[in-house]
C-alpha cells in the first residue's frame, strides 16, 4: 500500500529525490555534546537504501540503526553535492528536508556549514518531532486541543499581524539593538508572564494580556518556520520548511555571557504548540504565513538543485520576470512522473509544489493551524498552484474537522487561504478564498487626510470604495482583507500609519489614527492590525536611507521592531489602544459587520464639509451607523447640548431598543438619535440594542 512521506518518517530516516545517486546517500546521525564548539558525538554513518516502493526515496529504518529508547538525535544527510553554481561537487552532508526540527548550534563538519543538524526523538520504534531537549509534547496522548467548531468563523476575524523584530524604548542606537521577539513572548501577549521569553521583564508582557484585552481573534506570526537569515529579520527567507525557527524557539538572557546564550538549547517545537494552544484556548485562529516563491539556503540547494529550483540568470524558461530576493526560486512548472510525497504514489506531477504541500499539510497536522497566508503569490508564476494548495490545505482541514466528531457543516468558514500580492489582481479570487486588499490602505492614507485617491475622481466615491470593497471587484466579506498598514514599511506611503502622519505634516495624531480604525473596523472585509498601529508605534530604525556598514532601506526595513513599551508609557497611545479594543471587540460580536450589506444613506460636502454616514447589516441584523467626519469642520461649540448634526433617513428605533455609540461605549438618549454633536475629524459608530 502507497506511504505518505509523513507516514513513512514515523518510522523511518527518509529521503526523497536525492540527485546523483553514486555513491548512495547516507544518515550521518550522533548525539549532540555541548562544547566550543559542540560535536556530534557517538557518530554513526548509516548507507539508506532504495525504497521497494519508488526510486526516488531512500530510506533507513530507524529500528535498524541501533538507536537508544527515548534518546534524541541530531542528523544529517550526506549527498552528492548538485549545485550548479559550485564546482567540482563533493560529498556534502544537508539538512533532512523534511526535518521537524534544526539545531543551528550544530552546523556540518567538513561539508555545507549552511546545513544545520536535524533534530528527533527515537520513542517506543517511532520517530517523533523533538527539541533537542525533550518535554512532553502537546495535541498528542493526554492533551487535546480546544474543539475546531468553537473556533471563529472567517466572517467574524479581526487578524493580528505580528513581526518578531521587537525593541523597547531606550534600545535604539541603529539596528544592532533590535531584538527578538520568541514563541514564548508571543504566547506572553495572550498569557501574562508565559515562560520568561526574550522580552518577559516588559510591563506589556508581565502584566497585560494584551492580544485578549484588544479583542484580536487571529493571529498571524511573520514567517514562522526556520530560517538561515540573520535572527532579527522577519524571515521571508526559508530555509527548513518543516521546522519551526531555531532563534524564534531560543530566548536570549540578558544576564548572560554571549557563550552563555549561543549554547542554550532551542526549544521551538514545544513552544509553537504551547503558543498554538493558548490561542485555541482564548478563542483566537492561527495563522501560518507561508514564503513559498523562494528560499535561502534549503537542503534542496545541495541535494537536487536543478528539479527543485531556478538557476538564476542562466536561461531557465521558469525565471521569466519572478525576483528571487536573494534567494532560490522554486521550479514550480516542470513536469515529472515522480513519487508523491502527499500520497506515496507515483504521479506526473510537479516535485518542488509537492515538497511545499506535504510541508503545509504538516503544519497542519502537528500544530493545528487554522489558515494560511501566502506571501508573494505573483511569484510562484503559477496561478493552478494557488489552487493546487487551496484544495489540498482544505482537504486536510476537514479530515480534522471530520476526525473529531463535528457536524459536516461548519469547515470552511473556519479555515482561509489568503494570498498576498500588492497589485490585487482580482482573477486569483478563483484560486484562493481571499486577497491581501493593497487598495484599502491606499485609499484610506488619503482619506483621513481629506483628500481623494489618487485613482479616484471624487472623495465621495474614495470611501465608498475604502468602505465597501465589492465596489473595488471584490465580492464576499472573506475576500478580502484589509489594512491601515502591513509589514511592508518600506517605501513613500508605507510606512507605519503614525511616521506617515507625521510626514504628512500632522502634529496631533490620534484623531486621523482614530477615523482610520473606525475605516477599517466596519468595511466590507476581514481587518487586519499590523503589531503597534493599536497604539500609534513609529519607526524605532531609518527604514528610508542605507547607512555605513552598507545596509540598505529594505534590510533596515526587515528589522522594524515593534516597541510595546510605548504603550505603557505614553497616556494619549493608551487612549488610542482603548478606542481601537472597543471597536475590534464590537467587530467580533456584531451580526450586521459580519454581513456584507453596506447602504450609504447621506454625504454632505456643503460649506467645507466631508461628511458621510453608511449603514451597516441588512434585514435580520441590528444596525450599525457610522457617521464620519473628514474635514476641519464642526458643530458650532460642541460642548453646548443644544448643538447637533442631523443626520437625515436614520434607521427607526424599534420599541423597547436603544443606540450605543461604540468608541465611548455610551448610551445615546433618545432624543440626541441622529442629531448629536459632531467634531472635526471625527467618527461615531452607533449600534442598536
Amino acid at each position: 500500500m502507497p506511504t505518505s512521506l509523513l507516514d513513512r518518517k514515523q518510522t523511518h530516516f527518509v529521503f526523497w529525490r536525492p540527485g546523483p545517486a553514486d555513491p548512495p546517500p547516507k544518515l550521518v546521525i550522533g548525539v549532540f555534546k555541548a562544547g566550543s564548539p559542540p560535536i556530534l558525538d557517538q557518530q554513526k554513518d548509516i548507507p539508506l537504501r532504495l525504497s521497494v516502493d519508488s526510486d526516488e526515496v531512500w530510506e533507513v529504518a530507524a529500528a535498524a540503526c541501533g538507536l537508544q529508547d527515548g534518546q534524541v538525535y541530531h542528523y544529517w544527510f550526506e549527498v552528492t553535492d548538485t549545485a550548479p553554481f559550485r564546482s567540482p561537487h563533493p560529498a556534502l552532508r544537508c539538512t533532512d528536508p523534511a526535518a521537524y526540527s534544526v539545531d543551528w548550534r550544530l552546523r556540518a563538519n567538513g561539508g555545507d556549514d549552511e546545513a544545520a543538524a536535524a533534530v528527533i526523538r527515537f520513542q517506543n520504534g517511532r520517530l517523533l518531532p523533538s527539541d533537542p531537549e525533550p518535554v512532553p509534547l502537546l495535541f498528542g496522548a493526554g492533551h487535546r486541543d480546544v474543539p475546531m467548531h468553537n473556533l471563529p468563523v472567517n466572517d467574524r476575524l479581526v487578524i493580528y499581524e505580528l513581526p518578531t523584530t521587537w525593541t523597547q524604548i531606550g534600545d535604539v542606537v541603529d539596528e544592532h539593538n533590535v531584538g527578538v521577539g520568541t514563541f514564548r513572548d508571543v504566547q506572553a501577549l495572550i498569557e501574562k508572564g508565559t515562560r520568561g521569553g526574550h522580552f518577559a521583564h516588559l510591563r506589556r508582557l508581565r502584566d497585560h494580556q494584551h492580544l485578549i484585552d484588544l479583542g484580536i481573534n487571529a493571529l498571524e506570526l511573520l514567517p514562522p518556520a526556520d530560517t538561515f537569515v540573520d535572527r532579527r529579520s522577519w524571515g521571508y527567507a526559508t530555509s527548513n520548511y518543516f521546522a519551526p525557527d531555531f532563534d524564534l524557539g531560543r530566548p536570549l538572557d540578558p544576564t548572560r555571557s554571549t557563550e552563555q546564550n549561543e549554547a542554550t538549547a532551542p526549544t521551538a517545537v514545544s513552544d509553537v504548540l504551547s503558543l498554538v494552544d493558548s490561542c485555541h484556548k482564548h478563542g483566537i485562529r492561527f495563522f501560518y504565513d507561508a514564503v513559498m516563491a523562494f528560499s535561502n539556503h534549503d537542503p534542496y540547494r545541495i541535494a537536487d538543485f536543478l528539479d527543485f529550483h531556478v538557476f538564476f540568470n542562466h536561461g531557465d524558461p521558469e525565471q521569466d520576470s519572478r525576483d528571487g530576493f536573494g534567494g532560490d526560486l522554486w521550479k514550480y512548472a516542470f513536469l515529472h512522473r515522480a513519487f508523491d510525497p502527499l500520497t506515496g504514489k507515483t504521479a506526473d506531477l510537479y516535485r518542488a509544489r509537492r515538497q511545499m504541500l506535504t510541508h503545509l499539510v504538516h503544519w497542519m497536522t502537528q500544530y493545528h493551524i487554522d489558515g494560511l497566508r501566502l506571501d508573494s503569490v505573483n511569484n510562484y508564476n503559477s496561478w493552478d498552484f494557488a489552487d493546487d494548495i487551496r484544495r489540498e490545505t482544505r482537504a486536510a482541514w476537514n479530515a480534522r474537522w471530520q476526525a473529531e466528531g463535528n457536524p459536516s457543516a461548519g469547515a470552511d468558514e473556519r479555515f482561509l487561504v489568503v494570498g498576498e500580492e500588492l497589485a490585487v489582481p482580482k482573477g486569483l479570487l478563483a484560486h484562493l478564498d481571499g486577497l491581501w486588499n493593497e487598495d484599502f490602505k491606499r485609499i484610506l492614507r488619503k482619506v483621513i487626510l481629506g483628500r481623494n485617491a489618487d485613482t479616484e475622481p471624487s472623495f465621495e466615491w474614495s470611501v465608498r470604495k475604502l468602505i465597501d470593497c465589492r465596489n473595488l471587484g471584490f465580492t464576499g466579506l472573506s475576500h478580502a482583507v484589509n489594512y491601515v498598514g502591513s509589514h511592508d514599511v518600506g517605501g513613500p506611503g508605507n510606512e507605519r500609519l503614525y511616521n506617515y502622519l507625521d510626514f504628512s505634516g500632522i502634529t496631533f495624531k490620534d484623531k486621523p489614527i482614530k477615523l482610520a480604525f473606525v475605516c477599517l473596523l466596519t468595511a466590507v472585509g476581514i481587518p487586519m492590525i499590523l503589531a503597534g498601529d493599536e497604539f500609534a508605534d513609529e519607526h524605532d530604525i531609518d527604514i528610508f536611507h542605507g547607512n555605513k556598514n552598507g545596509r540598505t532601506p529594505d534590510d533596515n526595513k526587515q528589522l522594524d521592531p515593534v516597541n510595546y513599551d510605548r504603550l505603557d508609557r505614553d497616556p494619549w497611545r493608551q487612549d488610542v489602544f482603548q478606542y481601537v479594543s472597543r471597536l475590534v471587540k464590537f467587530r467580533t460580536r456584531s451580526d450586521a459587520l459580519a454581513t456584507k450589506d453596506t447602504a450609504f444613506i447621506h454625504a454632505d460636502f456643503n460649506d467645507g464639509k466631508r461628511v458621510l454616514v453608511w449603514k451597516r447589516g441588512g434585514d435580520g441584523a441590528a444596525p450599525v451607523v457610522v457617521v464620519a467626519n473628514f474635514s476641519d469642520w464642526g458643530t458650532t461649540d460642541p460642548l453646548n447640548p443644544s448643538a447637533e448634526y442631523v443626520v437625515p433617513n436614520w434607521p427607526a428605533t424599534p420599541a423597547g431598543r436603544q443606540w450605543r455609540e461604540v468608541t465611548l461605549d455610551r448610551i445615546v438618549p433618545a432624543a440626541k438619535v441622529g442629531r448629536e454633536p459632531l467634531f472635526p475629524w471625527e467618527a461615531k459608530v452607533y449600534a442598536l440594542e
